[in-house]
């Protein structure tokens, strides 16, 4: 877990225009120093205790279901359901777009086109390639960000070329092994504290569930995986090429949305 790896990832996500470009707080490792780096990251623990983070907010990522409450469920191919709590109240457009593409079958038998472990699992694009896709409405949308939903483990979000405002179809659910987190908020905060801060209880959360935090602030969170988190973990122990794309296709037979029964 480190910092560095943060720039590794910021160099994998400006490959591709339609991959997860321009995350809220990506370090820019144009004046990276890797001895300060070091330092940052043996600091970080030391003084996580005197960091003075934001005033507590509504965590609404692991609020359950309530029957007959709108669920989507992906079924990928010789992998199992995954089964997805959305968040209307706070990611309006998202969801609109989300389930609407659903209901048209768009994503039927599309691909997760890229797989890291311990970070993401990414589909929704038809090209499968990671370059295509369109939102409901026919162009990119702005499904903004809210304070109430973070990238927590299994959270669900939408893929942007830089920006909430170029929101498609793609989507990307996150991987991460429970209380796992390559680079933790009081790494983050210590490297940056204007461009990286947390509510305490955000903070307090990830350290117990895991995620990435790095990503919070520029990528909508539109949904939470609350069953199913073993099919996309069983997903992230696909063989992968060069470009993280699996070398065996991992398919959604079916996205539905669905009234939840309990």
């Amino acid at each position: 877990m480190n910092i560095k790896k943060i720039f590794s990832a910021a160099a994998a996500f400006a490959v591709s225009a339609a991959m997860l470009t321009g995350c809220k707080g990506t370090p820019d490792t144009s004046n990276a120093d890797g001895n300060l780096i070091d330092e940052v990251e043996n600091s970080a623990a030391a003084t996580e205790s005197n960091i003075e983070w934001l005033p507590d907010v509504e965590i609404h990522n692991f609020n359950k279901p309530e029957i007959g409450e709108k669920i989507a469920v992906i079924t990928v191919k010789d992998y199992g359901e995954i089964k997805i709590k959305l968040f209307p109240e706070d990611a309006e457009k998202g969801v609109e777009n989300f389930t609407g593409l659903a209901d048209m079958g768009y994503y039927d038998e599309l691909i997760f086109h890229r797989i890291i472990p311990n970070f993401m699992n990414q589909g929704g694009d038809p090209k499968g390639n990671g370059t295509g896709g369109k939102s409901i409405w026919g162009e990119k949308f702005d499904g903004g960000t809210s304070e109430h939903l973070y990238h927590f483990t299994g959270a669900v979000a939408y893929a942007n070329s830089g920006a909430t405002s170029t929101n498609g179809s793609q989507f990307y659910i996150v991987n991460t092994p429970d209380g796992y987190m390559d680079t933790s908020c009081a790494e983050l905060h210590e490297y940056d504290s204007e461009q990286y801060n947390w509510p305490a209880n955000v903070a307090a959360k990830y350290d117990e569930v895991g995620g990435v935090p790095f990503l919070d602030g520029g990528y909508t969170v539109f949904g939470q995986v609350f069953e199913g988190m073993d099919v996309v973990r069983a997903m992230a122990e696909v063989e992968t090429d060069d470009n993280d794309k699996p070398l065996k296709q991992v398919m959604m037979e079916s996205v539905r949305i669905e009234e939840y029964q309990g």
